[in-house]
């Protein structure tokens, strides 16, 4: 059943409590969504619990040594990548990683430290009422996940509702996204601001010939 999207802080309080307050035998990953009217924004904080660590770990060290080189933590964010999805309108778009924050083998293995990703992708032009579609399928035997949506800053996109399944690893939220689309004149489709632009400048022109050139300059009172 949909409901009401909470704005505010609100939305943070979920895993606000000290210490990434978790389970020990579960693998939480919690996603924060940022939306503009040109692209959506996520980051990912997998934080992994002390008794399912180790299944974690083997996920990472493809080497076995304990330790996570920069080739291995490339390889483990990219399968990240590959098991989330996105899509906005019924258009799924491509994911692009912007950065990533592994803290050391030895505080995850006392469950004191996490995995930060951050994400981008550009959104489908459009306005009125939309629709954005995410889905987490990372690790599901092991994992709990969250989402939400921080409240857009933009007063032109207003969040009207959110859904999730009930283990978070599907999430929906609709929104209304009023104002210009980028790159064109207030109001009017992208074709039809560049059709008038370029007409502009000939009438412009015939104006300046017929009406500017004719009026005298300004006469020098004596």
């Amino acid at each position: 059943m949909k409901t009401r999207l909470v704005v505010g802080a609100a939305l943070l309080l979920t895993w606000a409590s000290p210490a990434h307050a978790h389970r020990l035998d579960e693998y939480l990953q919690a996603t924060t969504i940022a939306v503009t009217k040109d692209r959506v924004s996520l980051q990912v904080r997998l934080a992994p619990g002390v008794a399912v660590f180790p299944s974690v770990l083997a996920n990472m060290d493809t080497n076995g040594d304990g330790l996570l080189s920069e080739g291995e933590q490339r390889t483990y964010v990219e399968r990240v990548l590959r098991d989330l999805s996105l899509s906005i309108d019924g258009d799924r778009v491509t994911l692009r990683l912007i950065a990533s924050k592994f803290a050391s083998v030895a505080e995850m293995k006392e469950g004191r430290g996490d995995i930060m990703i951050d994400i981008d992708a550009v959104a489908p032009r459009g306005h009125g009422e939309r629709y954005l579609s995410f889905e987490n399928r990372h690790l599901r035997a092991i994992s709990v996940y969250l989402v939400n949506a921080l409240v857009s800053r933009d007063p032109d996109i207003r969040f009207t509702h959110q859904n999730r399944n009930y283990q978070q690893s599907n999430y929906q939220l609709e929104y209304v996204q009023t104002g210009a689309v980028a790159g064109s004149p207030r109001g009017l489709p992208m074709w039809l601001g560049a059709a008038a632009l370029l007409l502009m400048v000939p009438l412009a022109e015939l104006f300046r010939r017929r009406f500017v050139t004719r009026i005298p300059p300004f006469a020098t009172r004596i």
